[in-house]
């Protein structure tokens, strides 16, 4: 029995915000310990504040994206990451002129019941 899987397949979630977001592992292969997905985030794309009740690591590969945490304007570049510790109140956004390609780690596995998006912000 082998003790490894690949992921050739990773679960493109639906958005409507142009956002590209493939989950490679996570609630969508039934491991809610982790999720890692790729992501793309368009030019001038944001998304409302939000509390989750899980780590985030995210690795930049190329671009910038700009993260709102409790008040703080941080912004990363290719190379660079960061680990936002749960429990921060936390806005995501790309307000440059290029896309912003990285990769999303979270502990435990995102979730919507778990990221406690603030609705009309």
């Amino acid at each position: 029995m082998k003790k490894y899987k690949i992921q050739q397949s990773p679960f493109v979630v639906p958005t409507t915000d142009g956002k590209l977001i493939e989950e490679h592992w996570g609630n969508s292969t039934g491991n809610s310990n982790v999720s890692i997905a790729h992501m793309v985030a368009p030019p001038n794309w944001s998304e409302p504040h939000q509390t989750p009740e899980f780590d985030e690591f995210t690795l930049i590969i190329s671009g910038k994206k700009q993260f709102e945490i409790d008040g703080e304007a941080v912004v990363l570049e290719k190379g660079q990451s960061i680990l936002i510790e749960k429990g921060a109140r936390v806005r995501y956004s790309n307000p440059f002129s290029d896309p912003c390609e990285y990769i999303a780690i979270c502990l435990p596995a995102f979730s919507m019941d778990l990221v406690n998006r603030e609705e009309g912000v």
